[in-house]
């Protein structure tokens, strides 16, 4: 199969208006906007991340946040809205706008400031990039300086900030420590003062003591009871024989004989009960001579002298009772509080325990913090006087002798190669899209049957002037209207750079945009 040359030209310029019209209305726009567009100057001033001076196995900055972290901050305090507006303002960047909108201002800022972050390879060095772009060249190299003014300013001071709150929070921390172990510390020494003798450390000094208080109470039962008995026997001698003796020598028959009864009924009621009748024969028999004994010494002292020594013996111990009865009294108090306080040992060593407990782990805290407060001191040192990671002006920004953008010529090629494009594609798109019959190789090739003759389509003369006016006036608005309408646009509406901007904007392709970036 053959293709038709002749055929396909003699469509192209059937079809020229169609590809003039787009061609011209494409160049047209472009060459405008090429032509239209501000110049734009671009300085550009190079920084340093250095490393730290002091390496950190001797000395520490307190400042942990990265290069990229650190730089992410700074860039995003530097675009804030209210930087951005007084950048603005203190440079009269926009002064031939004095009608802009503030929001126009802060996103044409941002889009004219071009921040580049540094190579992540830890080998290599660390470099920032910063940048303005601006109509004037001494305006964009004056805003860049200031740019990286103000990127040194914000590093030191977020660092010298970071340093400066780390050293104040262990400071507040030393000093919270240090108030709660002197708080803790009054609980405990009033915990012991409360319960100074319930306390485990003295447990078993008290249990000893208890030990010895229980014996020594025993050893006055017994000491009691000695003087008890031996009061007693006084007494009941002394009433039946009227004498103090305990001896036996100076008693009568008969006393004799009621002191053998008396022996020989103790011996027997250990043996027997007392209805026994040797131990009833017994008591009868000590009765009688109880009674009679009581009877002579009743009428031996009836006109008698008073037994002054008895007395005498008898007061003395009453009075030995009377000293260990007190005595006796006071140890049984004693050992009363022995046991109480005895018994509430293990709950206060728990108690002291626990304050204790909270009193190590204040301490132990205490110790750490100042640890770290002499840590944050060096930091903050560090970082005082520069030290530490900071950056540094590798290259100031210069006046740029040529603008940077737009590439005028680039922009004018290319929106001619884009006109000569979409007119091509726009009559390949109609003959692609028409199937009617246009020769007589089409007839044969769908009817199958040879035409005689062909008669072509003969315009008159007034339907070629029409069509030919039509096109001139489509070809002079393309041309010229368009390219006037952009112009005056530019001039008394807004400018070209943020016309397009503008567009870009409302049609949604700047965030998109930005997105691959």
């Amino acid at each position: 199969m053959t293709v038709d040359l002749k055929f396909y030209f003699s469509l192209f310029l059937r079809r020229l208006h169609y590809f003039l019209v787009i061609a011209l209305a494409v160049a047209g726009v472009g060459l405008t906007i090429a032509y239209t567009l501000p110049p734009e100057y671009r300085a550009e001033a190079t920084l340093l991340v250095e490393s730290p001076q002091i390496p950190d196995d001797l000395a520490a900055s307190t400042v942990r946040a990265g290069t990229p972290e650190i730089l992410q901050i700074i860039r995003q305090r530097l675009l804030t809205r209210a930087s951005l507006l007084e950048l603005a303002n203190d440079f009269d960047i926009y002064a031939e706008r004095p009608g802009i909108n503030p929001d126009a201002i802060v996103a044409d800022m941002r889009n004219r400031i071009d921040f580049s972050m540094p190579n992540r390879r830890r080998e290599a060095a660390s470099f920032v990039n910063v940048s303005f772009q601006a109509s004037n060249a001494r305006m964009s190299t004056e805003v860049t300086n200031e740019l990286v003014t103000r990127i040194l300013q914000e590093n030191v001071a977020l660092r010298t900030q970071v340093s400066g709150q780390t050293l104040q929070f262990f400071e507040q921390e030393v000093e919270r420590l240090d108030r709660e172990m002197g708080v803790q510390g009054a609980k405990i020494l009033e915990y012991r003062l409360q319960h100074q003798n319930a306390l485990p450390d003295s447990l078993d000094y008290r249990r000893t003591r208890q030990a010895s208080l229980q014996e020594r109470s025993l050893q006055m039962d017994r000491e009691l009871a000695s003087l008890r008995d031996r009061r007693a026997r006084m007494v009941e001698l002394y009433e039946q024989t009227g004498r103090s003796d305990l001896n036996g020598d100076n008693l009568s028959p008969e006393e004799k004989r009621l002191q053998q009864l008396r022996d020989q009924l103790a011996s027997a009621l250990v043996l027997y009960s007392e209805q026994n009748p040797n131990v009833r024969t017994l008591r009868a028999q000590v009765e009688a001579l109880e009674a009679q004994v009581m009877a002579r010494r009743s009428a031996g002292t009836a006109g008698g002298e008073n037994l002054s020594a008895f007395e005498l013996q008898l007061a003395d111990i009453d009075g030995q009772v009377d000293f260990i009865v007190q005595q006796k009294t006071i140890v049984e108090g004693e050992l009363d509080e022995l046991a109480k306080s005895i018994e509430e040992t293990p709950k206060n060593a728990v108690t002291l325990g626990s304050l204790e407990r909270d009193y190590d782990n204040l301490r132990t805290q205490y110790t750490r913090a100042t640890a770290d407060l002499a840590a944050a001191r060096t930091g903050d040192q560090i970082e005082a006087q520069s030290r530490g990671q900071r950056i540094s002006v590798v290259e100031q920004a210069t006046v740029p002798r040529k603008p940077s953008a737009p590439n005028r010529k680039k922009i004018a090629a290319a929106s001619v190669a884009a006109g000569v494009m979409l007119g091509l594609g726009f009559i390949a798109l109609l003959e692609f899209l028409n199937s009617s019959v246009r020769r007589p190789a089409d007839i044969s090739s769908h009817l199958g049957i040879a035409p005689f003759a062909t008669i072509p389509y003969i315009r008159t003369g007034r339907q070629m002037m029409l069509r030919r006016t039509i096109i001139l006036v489509a070809l002079a608005t393309v041309a010229i209207g368009l390219p006037l309408v952009l112009y005056l646009l530019h001039v008394f509406y807004l400018p070209m750079d943020l016309l397009i901007q503008k567009v870009l904007d409302k049609s949604g392709i700047s965030g998109l945009i930005d997105s691959l970036r």
